[in-house]
């Protein structure tokens, strides 16, 4: 086998390294132009921009499926030379692909990784998947190496969240549930409301992005932390002050401490976040609120258990897992265990478990995939070029289980 490139393709950053190393680059997956740059920044080049303000993102995927190559091939040739310094044509490629990807997109996918850059093995997979090679034992505090006949993973992302079964290693496609609120919606509705009620942000996505990072959580109490918003500012302990950048003195907004309020200066924008912090993630837990007749985190989370064998019910509660972006969002994992504990049967034990670093680690597992497995197994997964070349799509179709 030759040296393998570990790919996790996401909607909005990649994350990507030779199997040889053991943390990923992180590398945005877009085409940025500045407005006062007057350039395109490709993938990593955003870390030369000097002004953040009204950026312009082209993006390879919409609705979250990779369907603009023009866009995604220049990054592609970033990573694989600027970044990598690879040569496709004597290595392997392990990329991850959406849930449910449509097939004449999968086709595309090994068109341009067989065809356009010669890449001398595949194997194609979700996030999901690879989730479930990493050490899953060490985030739950069991003996070491112990690997669970059932698990279940929550991977809330950049334009989906997906709730996936796993039995003996093979995720249980009749039970996966998908709900469409992913973090660009998120951010999205973030500027909307911002917008509407403070300071035109429309154009703003990059320092919305970091308002939502910076000052959302998900609310364990909804009702009392909305009564909390209603009191007089120095009695309110849920709205915060943040300030925006101006990107001369300051290239990042921060949150202003509540005693340095009488401090601020005149040139100073401030962003008043009120219910606005846990309103905009509570759309995780609740569709609905925007006329997304889908289902929560929580419930979607029932669903899925409940599609699977009876038998694995238990197993399932007793082992989910939080990946994705949107895992790091403060209250998020407590959120979850607080509001499936009562819509789960009380027989069965919740165990919940968010890895360090959620959006490393699908690539994490896809690195232990290929670092702990055979010769002979990595050949039996994996497609080779010569292969592809012979039997076209068909194979790649039936090798990855699709």
């Amino acid at each position: 086998m030759p040296p393998v490139v570990v790919l996790d393709n996401g909607g909005s950053t990649i994350k990507v390294n030779t199997a040889h190393n053991t943390q990923p680059r992180l590398v945005p997956n877009a085409i940025i132009r500045g407005r006062s740059d007057r350039r395109n920044f490709i993938g990593d080049q955003i870390e030369q921009c000097t002004d953040f303000s009204s950026l312009y993102y082209r993006l390879p995927f919409e609705r979250g499926y990779l369907t603009n190559w023009g866009v995604e091939r220049p990054i592609w040739n970033r990573l694989f030379g600027s970044v990598l310094n690879i040569d496709p044509k004597d290595s392997g490629i392990l990329i991850t692909e959406p849930c449910f990807n449509l097939s004449n997109i999968q086709e595309a996918y090994d068109q341009v990784i067989f065809e356009d850059y010669e890449f001398a093995s595949c194997y194609r997979t979700t996030a999901p998947q690879l989730c479930i090679y990493n050490d899953i034992s060490s985030i739950f505090g069991d003996r070491p190496g112990s690997i669970p006949d059932c698990a279940l993973v929550v991977d809330s992302g950049f334009s989906f969240t997906h709730i996936v079964p796993f039995w003996k290693g093979k995720p249980v496609r009749r039970a996966i549930r998908r709900i469409n609120v992913g973090g660009k919606l998120l951010t999205n509705q973030l500027k909307e409301t911002v917008s509407f009620r403070y300071y035109d942000m429309m154009e703003e996505t990059h320092i919305i992005n970091q308002v939502k990072e910076e000052c959302c959580y998900v609310s364990l109490d909804v009702s009392k932390d909305l009564d909390t918003c209603r009191q007089p500012y120095h009695a309110n302990t849920v709205v915060q002050e943040y300030v925006l950048p101006d990107y001369i003195n300051t290239m990042r907004g921060h949150v202003r401490p509540k005693q340095g309020r009488q401090s601020s200066t005149s040139s100073e924008q401030i962003l008043t976040m009120n219910n606005e912090r846990f309103m905009i993630p509570e759309i995780l837990m609740h569709p609905s609120d925007i006329g997304i007749q889908q289902a929560g985190i929580p419930e979607a989370i029932t669903q899925s258990v409940s599609a699977c064998d009876a038998e694995l019910h238990g197993l399932l509660y007793a082992n989910i897992i939080l990946v994705g972006g949107n895992a790091n969002i403060p209250g998020y994992r407590e959120r979850i265990i607080q509001d499936l504990r009562t819509m789960a049967p009380s027989i069965y034990e919740i165990r919940i478990a968010k890895p360090p670093n959620p959006v490393e680690y699908a690539w994490h597992g896809g690195q232990n995939y290929v670092a702990l497995s055979s010769k002979s197994d990595l050949q039996r997964t994996f497609v080779s070029r010569k292969e592809y070349l012979e039997y076209g799509s068909e194979i790649c179709r039936r090798r990855f289980g699709q």
